[in-house]
């Protein structure tokens, strides 16, 4: 099988996986989104150091640790991925998997606002026509919900601004997942500890197969983690661009269709809109990337 094909079924892989989540996160109820948060960071830097070890990353991860500039970047992106992390899981227990939805169809958008805010980036005029669209969306939306779609955008920001710290800080996949659970695993270990003191755990008290679940948000994080990365590595940033919106999409259907979410004229609007700008967006992408390796041909030819 040729190496590119290998890439684009590790990568719908791991997208299947994340946009499937919702189905797993209501399975660990009726543990609250803060506790199932807690339990996924223990159990995921235990998950990580397992792999750190079998794939002889170590002095990776004791490299980074001596880098303050690197280690601190990741710190706060350990930070932001927990609060995108238990956003996403509260508004999948909270009846919201809809909203999570568009949060990662906007994400794309939001990522591109922030290079040109943060990075001093230029945007190409049917970029901007394309984020005037989504703007409208997010107007639309909020009429629709009678409030602005907080949980979509608390997702779409977060992750656009983990996706920054991340390229800045320029480290691996696996050595930043591991330092990140590392940063937050004292404060979510302390946190489940009280829960038992207190006598409000959920684990252990709902039966075996729950607690049992609950070991496995380590491995449910590493795999789509570990898959991403074999994709990223075989198949071009147009076809990894195309296939994030697989996730998002198989949220959208399980609201619909499985979770029986609300989906009025209105919303249906607001989504349109999105998926109007997303269109934009993908295509003026795409056709950008084809002129500038044509000019980058011409050039070697000349």
């Amino acid at each position: 099988m040729p190496d590119s094909r290998r890439g684009l079924i590790f990568g719908a892989a791991a997208y299947t996986l994340w946009g499937t989540f919702p189905r797993y996160w209501t399975l660990l109820e009726p543990g609250g989104a803060i506790e199932i948060l807690a339990h996924r960071i223990v159990w995921s830097v235990l998950t990580m150091a397992v792999i750190l070890v079998l794939a002889r990353r170590v002095r990776h991860v004791r490299a980074l640790l001596r880098d303050r500039r690197r280690l601190l970047l990741i710190a706060c992106a350990a930070v932001v991925i927990t609060v995108n992390w238990g956003g996403y899981i509260w508004g999948v227990n909270n009846g919201r998997v809809v909203e999570t939805s568009l949060g990662y169809f906007i994400n794309p958008l939001v990522t591109v606002l922030m290079g040109v805010l943060v990075l001093g980036e230029r945007l190409r005029r049917l970029q901007w026509v394309a984020m005037a669209i989504a703007f409208v969306a997010v107007v639309v939306l909020t009429l629709d919900y009678g409030r602005p779609p907080w949980v979509a955008l608390l997702l779409a920001f977060s992750f656009g601004t983990y996706g920054l710290l991340k390229k800045q800080a320029g480290v691996g996949a696996v050595e930043s997942i591991t330092v990140e659970t590392m940063v937050m695993a004292p404060f979510a270990a302390a946190y489940l500890g009280w829960l038992v003191a207190a006598g409000q755990s959920n684990f252990g008290t709902h039966g075996v197969g729950h607690a049992f679940l609950l070991t496995t948000t380590g491995i449910i994080t590493a795999v789509p983690l570990m898959l991403f990365g074999a994709a990223a590595i075989r198949v071009s940033m147009v076809s990894l661009g195309l296939l994030q919106y697989l996730a998002p999409t198989i949220q959208f259907a399980l609201g619909l269709l499985v979770f029986r979410e609300d989906m009025p004229a209105s919303r249906w609007i607001g989504f349109g809109l999105v998926w109007v700008a997303l269109t934009i967006f993908t295509v003026e992408a795409v056709n950008h990337r084809r002129r500038q390796l044509r000019l980058v041909a011409q050039a070697s030819a000349a």
